[in-house]
């Protein structure tokens, strides 16, 4: 490695590269360069990462959060989906024998596939990534869903996101991300990013979130995607009562809007309550419920 060469991630080097690779930020893949290297250094501290980790980077860019990823992992495979940022990639990252990059879209991709083909099996594996905005949720869930066993998922994201995220009930960042993010995993804000840390700048500030695996709940929906359908009719109006949108949800005839009533007084939940006061818990016990009246 060649010591005299300053890190990707340092203005200068950017800079240098944005110039050399004549590259403009491509707002459609919601790319904006970090080039703070103390916050790339703080993400990776954040994931703990350490030479026992293999790891999995969304949307390397031009490899400055990869390098630092690099430094201190086992091996990383970066999906990269832009195919004008691999040759630079190829040339920031050639001192790293342990990165492989991917041209893939990361919604694409079949990761248990991808991490038993690229992965020593044994050790932990983790997702260090500074993820295009625009589609942050998609990824998110796709990855919480893809049956892949993460020990810890660290990712930057827009700050307005972020706070959706962590939200609790009653606040009124508190919604169906929140609920179904939560329910997925343990959620924490571990520091915020300035713009300014940005080439070019976003126009938003951003978060770095850590989910790490939640415990066993006390109750489980009767089906993962029915929870994560009903949590969603639940706040189609959220300025609605619970009572107003459940019948959205299954019906207005009278004899559905009985069997609602039923449920609810049964869970003792209050139709006057507005789904922003219902817990995680709460909305696992109305999906079976209402399973169970056949409602669902």
């Amino acid at each position: 490695m060649n010591n005299s060469v300053p890190e990707i991630g340092s203005p200068a080097r950017t800079k240098a590269i944005l110039s050399r690779y004549r590259l403009v930020a491509k707002k459609s893949l919601g790319q904006n360069f970090l080039s703070d290297l103390n916050i790339l250094r703080n993400i990776v501290n954040a994931a703990d990462v350490t030479d026992n980790d293999n790891v999995i980077e969304i949307g390397p860019g031009i490899g400055a959060l990869t390098e630092q990823i690099a430094k201190r992992a086992r091996k990383v495979v970066a999906f990269e989906i832009d195919e004008n940022l691999l040759p630079v990639l190829d040339e920031t990252l050639m001192d790293y024998d342990n990165v492989k990059v991917i041209n893939q879209d990361i919604l694409k991709a079949n990761l248990p596939a991808v991490i038993k083909d690229e992965f020593e099996p044994g050790h932990p594996v983790k997702i260090v990534a500074n993820l295009p905005y625009y589609i942050t949720t998609p990824i998110l869930m796709g990855v919480l869903q893809s049956g892949v066993s993460f020990d810890e998922i660290v990712v930057m994201m827009q700050s307005e996101v972020a706070d959706r995220l962590v939200a609790e009930p009653g606040t009124k960042a508190y919604g169906s991300l929140s609920v179904v993010m939560q329910y997925r995993a343990h959620v924490a804000v571990a520091f915020d990013v300035p713009r300014t840390a940005f080439i070019p700048q976003p126009n938003v500030d951003s978060a770095i979130i850590r989910l790490t695996p939640r415990g066993p709940l006390p109750v489980k929906p009767y089906e993962d995607q029915a929870l994560y359908k009903f949590v969603k009719g639940c706040f189609v109006h959220r300025r609605k009562t619970l009572w107003n949108n459940l019948q959205g949800i299954f019906g207005k005839q009278p004899e559905v809007r009985e069997r609602i009533e039923a449920v609810l007084t049964d869970v003792g939940i209050s139709q006057q309550l507005r789904p922003e006061r219902l817990t995680l818990i709460n909305f696992i016990e109305l999906t079976n419920a209402f399973h169970n009246e056949g409602l669902m």
